[in-house]
């Protein structure tokens, strides 16, 4: 049984939804226990005098009584309840204070925009991994924040006074969606904007990352149709231009857009587009935690590690009783191979560090049973929580991870969008070599071989009668030839004669 004090509850009062996090602290990270989202759209219920309705007010109090009942075995002093936007601004919220508390047993906190903001960094920098001066956007339903930072250090935070449900109300209230209503919700956010975006590019950030519910919403569109992870302004205008193909709110259907979103999605698109223009944005990747995350992390005054994606795998490796220096032994390998082909293939940094998870946790499906453990890694991968990693980097690793040995499935490698294609199928190939030359489980066996490639073939050079002394390893080398010959990858043996 778990024991009730080693649960923690973080609870988002939001304008659009609310959301209850429930957690128990392990291995220096979090496991999540819970994760309850209910759309109330409390920011739909405030008059021009700012009034919040009583309906407004009892569709949040009856989400409450729901989350109530998770809340009873956890201590007090280990549950966070905050209220954002719409509630800083109702004038008698007060009242659905007063009693969102009595409901929950445990005190409402209003907090401010900037407040809000640096919860939200916290809770990405210590889920998100990647360069660690970032820009941080989350779209909210009542307000939206932006955050640059440096590693655990928020430097600028900005909450500014617009959100889906808010610009949903003002500028997409007649239901329609055409080139007039994109237009002038765009101009209105970057007209907010624009007082900030001169200070924030001056900072300067490596990565930008979204924290939202309107990012998560064009994260999961871009999956279905199978585009690449980075969302770009040009992505964003494709989907605007659908949306508008649509004319109606009510009648608003584009893949991979879920029911329960597409009523706030045009609104939260269009600040999205605001907020690229204004501050030239590149791209975009989703992030691995928000507002909920910080909170939790908070009580728990853990460390912001610098690379949240070492401790990720260090904790699967753990748990999972992975050899640990054989996992070190192929990525060591793996790499030396990426070193040799990088250029020719061009493969960057994020196709290396990607490779080097893989190797780390190729042998993940041991701990289940030998037979089928490149399935079984797969499945582990695709189902576990591994912060630092994009939902799109996880089915990535999936896919390396099942196509490490025997037949390959060009299908399930098509089926990723955190690369392209063909660097995809380069990965896979360069995982599988250093797990064949790996195999002794021994650094001194490892031979001094080199690769040359071009775009269509590889060739392995050997030492002189290195096959004829290693039969077991020459065997599977040939056969790895016929596995890769079958999906039209070329891979030839060389040996170095003797006077070389």
């Amino acid at each position: 049984m778990l024991k009730s004090s080693s649960l923690y509850a973080a609870i988002d009062l939001g304008s659009n939804s609310f959301h209850m996090l429930v957690v128990r602290e392990t291995a220096g990270s979090i496991q999540i226990i819970s994760r309850v989202k209910r759309k109330v759209r409390l920011a739909a219920g405030l008059d021009k005098d700012n009034i919040l309705s009583e309906q407004a007010m009892e569709r949040g109090w009856q989400c409450l009584r729901l989350f109530s009942e998770h809340l009873q075995d956890i201590p007090n002093s280990q549950i966070r309840v905050v209220a954002t936007a719409t509630l800083r601004l109702a004038k008698n919220a007060d009242i659905f204070i007063e009693k969102a508390s009595e409901i929950l047993g445990n005190p409402v906190k209003v907090i401010q925009g900037e407040e809000e903001a640096r919860l939200i960094y916290q809770g990405v920098a210590h889920t998100t991994g990647g360069p660690e001066q970032r820009l941080v956007v989350d779209i909210g339903g009542g307000s939206t924040e932006l955050v640059t930072g440096t590693g655990a250090q928020a430097q600028q935070l900005y909450s500014l006074e617009m959100g889906c449900v808010t610009w949903l109300e003002r500028y997409f209230s007649d239901r329609t969606l055409t080139e007039e209503n994109f237009a002038q919700a765009e101009a209105a956010a970057q007209q907010v904007i624009t007082p900030i975006a001169d200070t924030l590019k001056a900072h300067g950030w490596k990565i930008c990352v979204g924290a939202s519910g309107t990012v998560q919403a064009i994260q999961e569109i871009m999956i279905a149709q199978g585009m690449d992870e980075l969302i770009t302004l040009g992505k964003l205008q494709q989907l605007k231009h659908k949306a508008i193909q649509c004319h109606k709110l009510e009648e608003l259907e584009i893949d991979g857009l879920t029911f329960e979103r597409a009523l706030v999605f045009p609104s939260g698109l269009s600040i999205l587009i605001a907020i690229f223009k204004a501050l030239n944005i590149e791209n975009m990747t989703l992030a691995g935690g928000a507002l909920r995350e910080g909170l939790v992390y908070g009580m728990l005054e853990l460390p912001i590690e610098q690379d949240i994606r070492a401790r990720t795998l260090r904790n699967i490796q753990r748990r999972f009783l992975v050899d640990i220096e054989q996992a070190s032994r192929v990525r060591q390998l793996a790499e030396y191979f990426y070193l040799q082909v990088a250029k020719e293939w061009e493969l960057d940094n994020r196709c290396r560090d990607l490779l080097s998870s893989a190797c780390a946790l190729h042998e993940i499906g041991l701990s289940v049973d030998f037979r089928k453990a490149p399935e079984h890694a797969s499945y582990l991968i695709t189902h576990l929580d591994l912060p630092g990693y994009t939902p799109a980097q996880k089915r990535l690793l999936a896919a390396l991870l099942k196509n490490q040995q025997g037949q390959i499935d060009l299908a399930s490698l098509s089926q990723q969008n955190a690369l392209p294609m063909q660097q995809t199928y380069y990965l896979c190939r360069l995982l599988r070599l250093a797990i064949i030359f790996a195999s002794r489980r021994r650094d001194d066996t490892l031979p001094a071989l080199r690769l040359n490639a071009n775009t269509q073939n590889l060739t392995i050079m050997l030492p002189y009668r290195w096959l004829e002394e290693h039969p077991l390893r020459a065997e599977n080398l040939q056969q790895e030839i016929q596995w890769q010959s079958y999906v039209n990858w070329s891979l030839a043996l060389e040996e170095r004669n003797s006077s070389n």
